[in-house]
């Protein structure tokens, strides 16, 4: 897996906006960088998001990819399959931590219960 291919979970991508030095450190060189559909809706649902929090968001992701979960897409929903199944993840976490699995990224996140999941590439970081 090649170290500058990341996939941000929403705990980071609302840190990285926050500018936590940190994560901008660690995306510092990225070849790429993601984060999943479902973070872009959780992020966009967040109440008392202000105007100017979600105009930054649009921009953000302006620069990165947002991967969907599609039909076709039959890797990536056994993988979220398998997660759910095996690892006891709520469908979120699978879609997230699969997502990142099958497009070969370092997944950033702080979530306690992803840092530990065997077999998955993972990066935590200091929330500020």
């Amino acid at each position: 897996m090649n170290g500058k291919r990341f996939f941000l979970d929403t705990n980071a991508v609302v840190q990285l906006l926050s500018g936590n030095v940190e994560l901008l450190n660690t995306l510092d060189g990225a070849t790429y960088v993601a984060t999943s559909v479902i973070c872009e809706l959780g992020f966009l649902s967040f109440p008392g998001l202000s105007e100017k929090d979600k105009q930054l968001f649009q921009s953000f992701l302006t620069r990165i990819s947002v991967i969907d979960v599609c039909t076709g897409d039959v890797q990536l929903k056994e993988r979220i399959q398998d997660l759910r199944r095996e690892k006891m993840l709520k469908l979120p976490d699978a879609v997230i931590a699969a997502s990142a699995a099958v497009h070969a990224c370092l997944l950033v996140t702080a979530d306690k219960h992803l840092l530990k999941l065997p077999g998955l590439a993972v990066q935590g970081y200091r929330a500020v």
